[in-house]
């Protein structure tokens, strides 16, 4: 549980570099280049270990999972310099249902009630922090930000079905050049010239985003996906510290309120898991 506490809180910080990033540069060109740059992360790693270190048991499945990852994406960064931070946290936590209601049907994980209970109490507390928000002008772009989450999920499902075949390196590395090549034909029409500190920027969220995903497929390996998914409702703490910190925007009432719920419903879960 801890690499996935550790995961989203990683995850979340590289979402506010980039929601700077995707306010100044074009949203498929930014996410292109997170990747870019999460790949030349792990080159090292590839050159000193060899391509057979890293080659994949199960081609098709990396390929299908960047496809869907890359589609997700690609609706997550048009809407996110449009909606507040906190919002756009908030409507990724329904995640957590659609990963759920997969690793039942699909996978065949046993999803006990009090799971499906800190599940939904964590949708309560989203539903509080989120319907304040929707307004007219921001409406739309939530939709498209809530329809990158079934697609967020199947690309979750299938992280874990590789953590059966694969290491959560390799995994990590084969979805960053996935994701690269299905991004690259979309960014090429948008591309720009960033300047210094965009190139860092850049290179951070590639360094970011490449270990969150470490730190969550080595959770995926430990346990059962349905178990972890609650813990991604403490994202919500951590996208509201970092959107103070970058963008001085404080939470709202109904915001803590609903992180009471998420927490509250994240430490039960995890409570109950320990006893067993």
């Amino acid at each position: 549980m801890l690499w996935m506490a550790l995961g989203g809180f990683t995850l979340s910080a590289m979402n506010a570099l980039m929601r700077q990033l995707t306010g100044e540069l074009p949203p498929t060109f930014a996410q292109c280049m997170r990747y870019v740059f999460g790949l030349a992360v792990m080159l090292p790693f590839l050159v000193k270990q060899g391509f057979q270190h890293y080659k994949p048991n199960h081609l098709k499945g990396h390929l299908l999972r960047g496809f869907f990852h890359a589609a997700a994406l690609t609706l997550f960064f048009l809407a996110l310099p449009k909606i507040p931070l906190t919002d756009t946290t908030a409507i990724m936590f329904t995640q957590p249902l659609f990963v759920m209601v997969g690793a039942a049907l699909i996978l065949r994980e046993v999803v006990s009630r009090d799971r499906w209970l800190a599940a939904l109490f964590g949708f309560a507390g989203v539903g509080l922090v989120l319907l304040p928000h929707i307004q007219a002008e921001t409406g739309n772009w939530s939709m498209v930000m809530l329809a990158a989450s079934p697609l967020f999920a199947a690309s979750f499902l299938i992280n874990k079905a590789l953590t059966r075949h694969d290491r959560p390196e390799v995994i990590v590395l084969w979805q960053n050049i996935t994701v690269t090549a299905y991004m690259i034909p979309i960014a090429l029409p948008y591309w720009v010239s960033p300047d210094g500190r965009q190139w860092l920027l850049l290179g951070c969220c590639g360094l970011l985003g490449t270990a969150a995903h470490v730190f969550m497929t080595r959770g995926f390996a430990l346990a059962d996906i349905s178990v972890l998914q609650p813990l991604r409702f403490l994202d919500l703490l951590w996208a509201s510290l970092f959107g103070f910190l970058m963008f001085a925007a404080l939470p709202s009432n109904s915001a803590i309120l609903g992180g009471v719920i998420i927490v509250s419903a994240t430490l039960w879960i995890a409570h109950r898991e320990k006893r067993k």
